[in-house]
């Protein structure tokens, strides 16, 4: 057995492949926020997208906070490739570096002014959701009681010009209606950067198999998150995770399916739960455990969930697409 505590033919593939986490929530909890970065390099992460901001955040502290992090990273060009394209990741993978690329949780920073999506862009925002769990000027979010609103002019035209600059659609924590006219609108693909299987694990922020169908129909990617709300009844393992993989790559095929751990590193950051953003849904399980007890897969997790994907049978090309090269193949066909 490995460092890893895996098959060696298992410890190989984990260390040669990829390895691409779509959602690190990101926020100014310095106490914590490096001790975790160093955790997802040891267990064979080569690119982290960080969330920098989210529904609740304003124009100005949105670009405040992008020109925080940019600094941040550029100044420790020995650890970390602030990515701009395709081939930097590439790049930092083949020097043994953290490839690093930002996000948003919502569409609130563009703050109604399609002129901003550019913008974003070009300071490194890759991909932003439609929708954080309440409705806003694009559509509803997934916790929304009417359930029912699809997408606004606004937010028509939101997707266009994200498709126009490159920037990967997302329908993480949005509505279902809204969600199922993006992937109609969407001329690119359309992500759910972290989600999970409905069918396997009903829960408001789990996603329904014709959602599924319908971003593998425009080739997109669903990844697969590591929180035991969403997963089971408060598991957040390798193994539940396997249990919401398995199950897309059996509906659509595993080069839709990728790896969004969501890992919240913080315990002050589950505060941040609590709030009416966050609020279950009434037929959701776990309304009784508080955010604060949730178990979440953590980095450690991630060699076994390559070990566990080897012994169901998987193929490595397969592994190595869900673990990282199915976003790089998405990378190459949008960003621009």
């Amino acid at each position: 057995m490995t460092e890893w505590n895996i098959s060696e033919v298992g410890a190989a593939l984990h260390q040669d492949a990829l390895f691409w986490d779509n959602t690190l929530p990101w926020g100014e909890l310095d106490r914590h926020r490096e001790k975790c970065l160093p955790r997802m390099v040891v267990n064979g992460v080569d690119v982290v997208s960080l969330t920098l901001a989210n529904d609740k955040n304003s124009l100005a502290d949105t670009i405040r906070m992008i020109a925080c992090e940019r600094a941040h990273f550029l100044n420790q060009p020995d650890k970390y490739v602030l990515v701009e394209t395709v081939d930097d990741i590439l790049a930092a993978k083949s020097a043994g570096k953290l490839a690093v690329i930002f996000h948003f949780q919502g569409s609130n920073p563009v703050a109604n002014d399609l002129n901003m999506v550019e913008l974003y862009y070009r300071l490194g925002i890759r991909h932003m959701l439609m929708a954080y769990n309440l409705r806003n000027a694009v559509g509803d979010g997934c916790k929304e009681l009417s359930g029912g609103a699809g997408l606004s002019r606004f937010g028509v035209q939101l997707v266009e010009e994200m498709n126009r600059v490159g920037m990967w659609v997302d329908c993480a924590h949005t509505g279902y209606c809204t969600s199922m006219d993006v992937l109609e609108v969407s001329k690119d693909p359309v992500i759910f950067s972290h989600a999970a299987a409905d069918a396997v694990y009903h829960h408001s922020r789990n996603i329904r198999d014709d959602q599924i169908k319908g971003c593998a129909v425009t080739d997109g990617i669903i990844g697969i998150n590591g929180c035991g709300k969403f997963l089971a009844y408060n598991e957040g393992t390798a193994e539940t995770m396997f249990r919401h993989i398995d199950y897309i790559v059996e509906l659509v095929g595993a080069r839709h399916v990728g790896i969004s751990l969501h890992f919240v590193y913080a315990s002050e950051t589950w505060g941040d739960y609590k709030t009416a953003w966050n609020v279950d849904m009434e037929d959701d399980p776990g309304n009784d455990i508080p955010w604060s007890e949730i178990n979440q897969a953590e980095p450690e997790e991630l060699p076994r969930l390559t070990e566990i994907m080897l012994k169901h049978g998987y193929e490595d090309a397969d592994i190595r697409g869900i673990l990282g090269d199915n976003w790089l193949r998405l990378a190459h066909q949008v960003w621009k």
